[in-house]
């Protein structure tokens, strides 16, 4: 299996920098062309995606939907025809409860307290206060989505065929899917790809590997796996060089799913960005506004016109 978790695009709140978990914020325009940049850069590298999930948010649905068209406009005979987007809410991004919708908070100066902190510490006693999602809560959403709709691709996958897979949603939530999905791993069987630099030579837990840019995708490659189960390491005892070929991170974590056994992975990209290259912003403040879609429909008839 191939496997990529991507972020959505850059969205209306991203821009404004405001909270927004759960609050459907829109595309900006560059955000819409970042998504169809990514849909175009996947079909140039001759993927093809045979499942593509994502966030029933508009700004992760968006996003998967403009790799879908590109697959479609691109590669017609080779797609499957009944290739679609399916929306999950468990994808969805953190319920930022209280702070939805509003300004990010600064640091103050003489503490080691998020500004977020602060606030909530000041205001959850008032009525209507509603906390910001838990990571186990969050963890629980992840280990649901990959029981429910991962695992029996992997277990359907047969000799001789390969999935390959998307996986569109939200920065928090798509780091909490990889380290759910990374501890389902024994840690010899995990490796990063040759060449491949993560924390600039720094010991670097491969649970932290960073943060997703708006499309940042991380490139996966799950494959049958020769090492025994007797000889698999528990990860909770694992130790720094216990990574194959990767003696500059650790992996940690508490349990090996025993779909995973008899699996490696190997991590092929960390937050690629190569779609990315040479995007420029609409200037005037077009490309952070937010997408219109007729405006989009009138660019596309115009794009698609043929000139006798």
């Amino acid at each position: 299996m191939k496997l990529f978790l991507i972020r959505h695009g850059e969205t209306v709140d991203n821009v404004a920098q405001v909270y927004a978990g759960v609050k459907d914020s829109a595309l900006t325009m560059h955000g819409s062309l970042q998504a169809a940049r990514l849909g175009q850069y996947f079909v140039e590298s001759g993927l093809r995606f045979t499942r593509i999930f994502s966030s029933d948010l508009q700004r992760a649905h968006k996003t998967a939907a403009a790799i879908l068209l590109a697959q479609i406009e691109r590669q017609v005979d080779a797609v499957d025809h009944e290739l679609v987007v399916t929306q999950s809410l468990l994808l969805r991004e953190q319920d930022f409860g209280f702070y939805e919708g509003k300004s990010f908070y600064a640091r103050s100066r003489g503490t080691n307290k998020t500004g977020k902190d602060i606030h909530r510490a000041e205001h959850q006693e008032e009525p209507g206060f509603k906390d910001i999602e838990s990571k186990e809560s969050m963890a629980l959403r992840m280990d649901t989505f990959l029981d429910e709709h991962l695992i029996p691709i992997l277990q359907s996958e047969i000799e001789g065929s390969e999935e390959t897979v998307a996986i569109v949603s939200h920065g928090i939530i798509v780091s909490v899917l990889w380290k759910c999905l990374l501890k389902r791993f024994a840690a010899q069987t995990v490796s990063l790809a040759p060449g491949l630099n993560v924390g600039g030579g720094r010991v670097t837990p491969l649970e932290y590997l960073g943060g997703w840019s708006n499309t940042g995708y991380l490139e996966l490659d799950i494959r049958p796996s020769q090492v025994l189960k007797e000889n698999y390491t528990p990860v909770a005892n694992d130790v720094a060089g216990a990574v194959d070929k990767s003696p500059e991170i650790r992996h940690l974590g508490p349990t090996i799913s025993a779909v995973f056994i008899g699996r490696k992975m190997v991590i092929n990209t960390v937050n690629g960005k190569e779609h990315l290259k040479g995007l420029k912003r609409t200037g005037g403040g077009v490309g952070s506004s937010k997408l219109d879609e007729g405006q989009k429909k009138i660019e596309s008839f115009f794009k698609k016109r043929k000139v006798g």
